[in-house]
């Protein structure tokens, strides 16, 4: 069993979870704070990937990361970064893809806080930042532990996205999803099952984790 693809999910989902803590963070706690007109319509447009179909996603990605694109033309030229059919490409659209993912349960959280905490911080003489660092985010453990295994955990599932912008190269954009929907198209039916069954005990074990975190963060707090 070829190993490889699993390995590249992973570190897929690793670069993109890291990634997506620091673009996000600031963006959840600042959706989560604000009074902003605008609000409603930022929060839809971070949620879009959830409903858009993942084709339709991925050909917009690819369009726009294409190497006659702008985007793509400025970093084949000036870094030598090839956006389209390469792990780089993978980890730029998977951010895109799972945004939504980190962003709405650390915004959820955050909204979940007692503000009188936030302004006696604030008060206190804390600046925002620290605010958010050492006040806010040790306070919404569940939420922040939630956002990052869910977001590694869809990253990981990603199928029709990963396929438009990196397509199947071995070793470098063949991820888990991709090989197992390989193997159903030469109707090697033995290995997607194989490979089809460790990403359900993954995924299993991923979901599993955060339930019981979950609960024991509410006994700790005494709430059942």
């Amino acid at each position: 069993m070829d190993w490889t693809p699993f390995w590249l999910s992973f570190k897929l989902a690793g670069a993109t979870t890291i990634i997506l803590f620091g673009l996000a963070l600031p963006v959840a706690w600042w959706l989560s704070r604000t009074n902003s007109r605008a609000k409603p319509l930022l929060e839809a447009l971070v949620s879009l990937p959830i409903v858009l179909p993942p084709s339709v996603l991925g050909f917009y990605i690819l369009w726009a990361l294409a190497p006659n694109s702008p985007v793509g033309a400025f970093f084949e030229e000036h870094f030598d970064i090839k956006l389209v059919f390469s792990f780089t490409g993978l980890v730029v659209a998977s951010c895109l893809y799972s945004f939504p993912f980190m962003v709405q349960p650390l915004q959820s959280g955050f909204e979940s806080l007692n503000k009188n905490m936030l302004e006696a911080a604030l008060l206190a003489g804390k600046t925002p930042l620290q605010t958010l660092l050492r006040v806010a985010l040790p306070n919404i453990k569940p939420s922040l532990l939630t956002a990052l295994i869910v977001t590694f955990a869809h990253t990981v599932g990603e199928f029709g996205v990963v396929l438009m912008v990196g397509g199947s190269i071995p070793g470098e954009t063949k991820v888990a999803s991709v090989a197992i929907y390989e193997f159903v198209e030469i109707m090697d039916y033995q290995n997607a099952h194989i490979y089809s069954a460790v990403m359900v005990a993954l995924s299993f074990m991923v979901l599993l984790a955060v339930y019981t975190f979950n609960r024991y963060h509410r006994r700790q707090l005494g709430v059942y």
